[in-house]
């Protein structure tokens, strides 16, 4: 399994379990969880459905190894979409990490690609993102949609800022 994965899993499991933040072994770790800070998004799937995802647009912890373990955690018990993850659903879930790349003002859709960049919108202080590459999601402004309902921005609405960005999606 990728380490990645691995490490959104066990947290997910050991928080679920015995509310304990999980503390990973060295080895369980890349260098890059340890060096590194990022931005990451935990999605959690069961049986195909979305049951939990969190994330940070840009890193909030000192490393991205725990930047990871603080949104599995959070994508597990506290997305208001969903009621918390029981310990009987654990065995049923797919789970993965998008680490976040730098993101990039955009001046106009025309330099999104829905399977390759993310979108964030912003009005003021209105924010809201989607991961790319999602089911269901296949054009630009279907895109752009989405993550002006989630900031809570009229979709007639064109004064916005876009950004776009990139993932490294671990499954």
């Amino acid at each position: 399994m990728d380490l990645y994965v691995n490490l959104a899993k066990h947290t997910i499991e050991s928080y679920v379990r015995e509310k304990e933040i999980y503390e990973p072994k060295k080895s369980e770790l890349t260098d890059e969880m340890i060096q590194s800070r990022s931005g990451a998004f935990v999605s959690i799937h069961k049986n195909g459905q979305l049951r939990g995802c969190i994330g940070t647009i840009q890193a909030t912890q000192d490393c991205l190894g725990a930047e990871i373990i603080m949104n599995a955690i959070s994508a597990a018990t506290r997305d208001p979409r969903f009621f918390p993850i029981e310990e009987e659903e654990l065995e049923d879930l797919e789970i993965h990490v998008d680490v976040l790349k730098e993101r990039e003002k955009i001046s106009s859709s025309k330099e999104l690609d829905v399977k390759r960049y993310g979108v964030i919108v912003e009005k003021g202080m209105k924010r809201g993102l989607l991961l790319p590459d999602l089911e269901g999601v296949d054009t630009v402004d279907e895109q752009i949609a989405i993550a002006k309902m989630k900031a809570n921005i009229s979709e007639e609405e064109e004064d916005i800022s876009l950004y776009r960005f990139e993932v490294i999606r671990h499954e």
